[in-house]
């Protein structure tokens, strides 16, 4: 049986996204914000204010956990609470000025070792092949 030309491609840029992945953690200060709340406020810098129950299922995390995180968050300055509009019984966050450049912060640092490696590794060819790659990626990722 010949192998599926399909899954060889979905194993290879599954491998390599991950292995990259690792690499651009591997590069965040260690003193800066856990993984954890830096994707809380990725979430709420992409998609505005969210409920915990939204935040938790973003991560596939108990509901529970997100309550600790965001409570951190909030003391620390980086989320606000807010009555939901839609629900005043409930609450959603948002992410405050504070928390953008948290975030910010946490982003620049892994985008400038990135570019320092694609300046000394890859070729003005490659870099347009990544940009267009990334492209698909990312619509790949908002999928469903």
């Amino acid at each position: 049986m010949e192998p599926d030309p399909d899954l060889s491609a979905a194993r290879a840029v599954r491998r390599a996204t991950q292995r990259l992945s690792r690499r651009l953690q591997l590069q965040r200060a260690a003193e800066g914000l856990s993984l954890t709340k830096i994707s809380m406020l990725g979430h709420l810098a992409r998609r505005g204010p969210l409920t915990a129950g939204a935040l938790a299922a973003a991560d596939r995390l108990q509901p529970q956990s997100v309550t600790r995180v965001l409570a951190d968050l909030e003391t620390d300055g980086y989320i606000t609470r807010l009555q939901n509009p839609a629900d005043k019984r409930q609450r959603v966050f948002s992410i405050s000025d504070p928390g953008r450049a948290a975030l910010a912060a946490d982003m620049r640092v892994r985008d400038e070792w990135l570019a320092g490696v694609m300046h000394d590794e890859v070729s003005a060819d490659e870099r347009d092949v990544l940009l267009r790659a990334a492209a698909i990626l990312s619509r790949l990722a908002d999928l469903d």
